[in-house]
């Protein structure tokens, strides 16, 4: 077993940990997703993922998400949280020096005729999503609570897979191909830990409810909060061509309407992973 292995077994239990109670050491509850970091980055310099210059990067992201969350002056919230975005979205594209995220899938053609697909475990944007998750966006607190949510966003998600992905098959974008490759697991538990939960602890935990905060004395407030978020998410899809972009887009309002309904993020994640696994098992992928 390789020695990056137990970077992200950590980070994955790190994620896992952020709805778990704190742990009490001497005077002071520390939260346990902060330890379980911690071994993630020590395993992670030891494995050859991360440097000195990453583990920078991600102690002055945890700060300043954390001043975000705290900050009791309007201007202070404001000043930290242009910097948290501006950060996170630095890690999040791969863009700041310092991590080596390894390969997973290695080019496999996962549907017949398909481009060759490379899966990365990234460990600065499941980093990201982990701060972001734990700091800043708003969670289910029981199991109950976690039902409830479910069974709300329940109706969404189903509207969400049949238009987007009718969409992208009408305009064709892919087509028809059920599969169950080998690469399944290793795709889905990759995709949620390190890919969905950071896009939506930031579109939607993030941005999408400090917006709808912003404009709560407006009744469309919430709706156009909701819409901004889809919209940036699909932006940040074009790399993969405008009809990317604007079912992205599509599908970022399926997951914004989702949280705008729940207030909640494990509804938008829902939603995301839900389409997410659909698309790689029942369709053309990528």
């Amino acid at each position: 077993m390789p020695l990056y292995f137990s970077a992200f077994l950590f980070l994955a239990l790190a994620l896992v940990s952020v709805w778990a109670s704190p742990l009490r050491l001497g005077r002071r509850d520390v939260p346990l997703w902060l330890l379980l970091l911690v071994m993630a980055m020590a395993w992670g310099l030891v494995g050859g993922v991360v440097q000195p210059a990453a583990i920078a990067a991600l102690a002055v992201l945890i700060a300043t998400a954390y001043g975000t969350a705290t900050a009791q002056a309007a201007p202070a919230r404001l000043a930290l949280g242009l910097l948290t975005a501006v950060l996170a979205l630095a890690l999040a594209m791969h863009k700041l020096p310092g991590f080596h995220n390894p390969v997973l899938i290695d080019k496999a053609v996962i549907s017949a005729g398909g481009a060759p697909f490379t899966l990365y475990a990234n460990f600065d944007k499941g980093t990201v999503g982990l701060v972001l998750l734990a700091l800043l966006s708003r969670r289910v607190r029981s199991w109950t609570e976690l039902g409830q949510v479910l069974l709300r966003t329940l109706p969404v998600l189903l509207a969400t897979i049949v238009v987007t992905l009718g969409l992208a098959l009408a305009v064709g974008a892919v087509h028809i191909d059920l599969k169950l490759p080998a690469q399944t697991a290793t795709f889905l538990m990759a995709n949620l830990l390190f890919t969905v939960v950071a896009e939506e602890a930031f579109f939607r935990g993030f941005l999408q409810a400090r917006l709808a905060a912003a404009l709560t004395r407006f009744a469309w407030g919430p709706w156009l909060a909701a819409l901004v978020s889809a919209l940036l998410f699909g932006a940040v899809h074009l790399g993969g061509g405008l009809a990317y972009g604007i079912l992205a887009s599509i599908a970022g309002l399926g997951y914004a309407i989702a949280y705008l309904r729940a207030q909640r993020i494990e509804a938008a994640i829902a939603v995301h992973i839900a389409l997410n696994a659909v698309h790689f098992i029942a369709f053309s992928y990528p």
